[in-house]
């Protein structure tokens, strides 16, 4: 007996994925709930867990192919089965050509099963039609459907920005480049940018912050914060609730564009931009307002840990309403960020220097950092943006602003 080894539901409005790789190869015993294979989404990339101990005993999609929710990835079987013959051939019976060989008319014998409900459910939402199914009888099953539908998705031309093609490269170049294919969440990041580019009407407005008042307060009580909450007092704490109260101010930061209407939104979900080897991500933590500091630094550490083992979740990173990004970390000194569509404004953040300001008719060094909001002029105005950075400027330069929600 064997176990079926299929792509588990990857979340709303994800409906394929590609093969990224396989852990274990054909013949190799595996544990219950050992990562067998890795899939890749527009969003994520996930594990696919071994369902029981056993043996890989067939692996139907390879590295790279593209598979739609459902659909069958390979088999486990006991350790001491080789891999069974029925279920090799099973996914081929599609494509056999039997209900044409046998002389019956397959076109009625195939009407006069219906679809299993799954499928009839998938073919409404999709459109799609099947004539034909893998079931007893030429049933079509959910994953007939699925298939026709990544079929169609496939063979459609990719949505991505298209981009330029290439100049003529030498000879002596050619051979010393590496072409890799572009990663489902490469190419989504890279269409997101562009649509953001091409539908929005996006400014950038600038603002320096003295961070003396915020790193006094955490050089303080650092230790201490740790201690009590077990995780340490960073920055990201007192921009989000610096950023969170600027939009209690300014309504239109948080709002969206739908068709002909502006939607303001009366809750902050405030998304942090996380790097990682795979790309950018954007978890989002979700009713800042009503998080303490400690509690904001603790779910900010939490989904970077596991936006960098890649265990983040589909629904953790949508629904954000504004978002920072911190560019600081790798040294900017100053950028201008992409809006995250459909959100309506983006905050960057940049490394701190010291520099020489005027401090009350003298000269000080005093450790400065660059903001940056890029925003949608259609939705906020020039006015709103530059008011919405001053109270950010603001409340990070008085921080006890933001203990007393001033």
């Amino acid at each position: 007996m064997s176990n079926e080894i299929r792509v588990p539901t990857l979340g709303e409005s994800v409906t394929e994925a590609t093969i990224g790789r396989w852990f274990k190869k054909v013949g190799e015993a595996v544990k219950a709930d050992e990562p067998l294979v890795e899939l890749e989404t527009d969003k994520v990339t996930i594990e696919v867990p071994a369902p029981t101990d056993g043996t890989l005993s067939e692996i139907l999609v390879e590295a790279g192919e593209t598979v739609g929710v459902g659909a069958l990835l390979g088999s486990l079987g006991a350790a001491s089965q080789s891999a069974p013959a029925p279920k090799a051939a099973e996914p081929a019976k599609p494509a056999e050509p039997v209900a044409a060989a046998k002389p019956i008319e397959p076109a009625k014998a195939a009407a006069s099963v219906p679809p299993s409900p799954a499928a009839a459910r998938v073919m409404a939402e999709t459109g799609a039609t099947v004539e034909s199914g893998s079931g007893k009888r030429g049933q079509v099953l959910k994953e007939d459907v699925l298939a026709a539908v990544a079929a169609v998705r496939t063979a459609a031309p990719s949505p991505a920005a298209p981009s330029a093609p290439r100049a003529p490269v030498a000879a002596d170049d050619a051979g010393r480049e590496e072409r890799v294919r572009m990663s489902k969440l490469r190419q989504t990041i890279a269409r997101r940018l562009k649509e953001a580019q091409n539908t929005a009407a996006m400014l950038t407005t600038f603002n320096e912050v003295d961070m003396t008042g915020v790193m006094a307060l955490r050089a303080s009580y650092k230790d201490l914060f740790e201690k009590k909450h077990g995780v340490k007092l960073g920055f990201m704490g007192f921009f989000v609730k610096a950023v969170v109260q600027a939009l209690k101010e300014i309504p239109a930061v948080n709002a969206e564009i739908d068709g002909e209407d502006l939607v303001y939104k009366n809750y902050y979900h405030v998304g942090v931009a996380v790097g990682t080897d795979k790309g950018l991500v954007v978890p989002v933590v979700r009713d800042a307002d009503q998080l303490s500091i400690a509690g904001i630094e603790k779910k900010i550490g939490e989904y970077g840990k596991r936006a960098r083992d890649g265990l983040l979740r589909i629904e953790e990173m949508q629904g954000g309403t504004f978002t920072i990004s911190n560019g600081g970390v790798y040294g900017s000194l100053m950028s201008t960020p992409i809006l995250n569509a459909p959100q309506s404004g983006i905050l960057g953040m940049h490394k701190i220097q010291e520099r020489p300001m005027v401090v009350g008719g003298k000269i000080e060094i005093r450790p400065m950092m660059y903001l940056a909001l890029s925003y949608d002029h259609r939705v906020i105005d020039g006015k709103e943006a530059v008011t919405f950075l001053v109270r950010v400027k603001e409340n990070l330069e008085d921080p006890q602003r933001l203990v007393l929600d001033l």
